[in-house]
């Protein structure tokens, strides 16, 4: 399976019971290439990506300043160090998790919960774990 199907099929996919979708999503290696992203993924900086990378090694780091990405910042609400960070904005947010070679993002707004990307996107980060990305 193409790393472009996994982001059509599995993170922009048609949320369970709803016709609701993520707003844009992306599969990234660790070192910031892009994989695949939907159409709308923001264009984001490298240094954003650099950021993602230190606050997953050194939880924390983006308390202060929160997550940027293409331009937009998102206020770090909780996380798991290490694996999981989540952020907001407004009516909507991301989320972000780490395997061991990738980072999985989504990005919502309202109606879309944020305990609806959150399962998303993590689902996704745990089945590749499991397979060994």
């Amino acid at each position: 399976m193409s790393w472009q199907t996994y982001v059509d099929d599995h993170l922009m996919c048609e949320i369970e019971g709803t016709n609701n979708h993520l707003t844009a999503a992306a599969i990234l290696g660790v070192d910031g290439s892009v994989w695949a992203q939907s159409a709308n993924f923001p264009q984001f900086k490298p240094d954003e990506i650099s950021a993602v990378v230190k606050e997953f090694d050194e939880a924390g780091t983006l308390a202060p300043t929160g997550l940027h990405l293409g331009g937009t910042k998102y206020m770090v609400i909780q996380g798991e160090a290490g694996q999981v960070i989540r952020g907001k904005k407004g009516p909507g947010g991301i989320c972000v998790k780490k395997t061991g070679q990738a980072l999985i993002f989504g990005i919502y707004d309202e109606p879309v919960t944020p305990g609806q990307c959150n399962m998303i996107v993590e689902r996704l980060g745990d089945y590749l774990v499991e397979q060994g990305m």
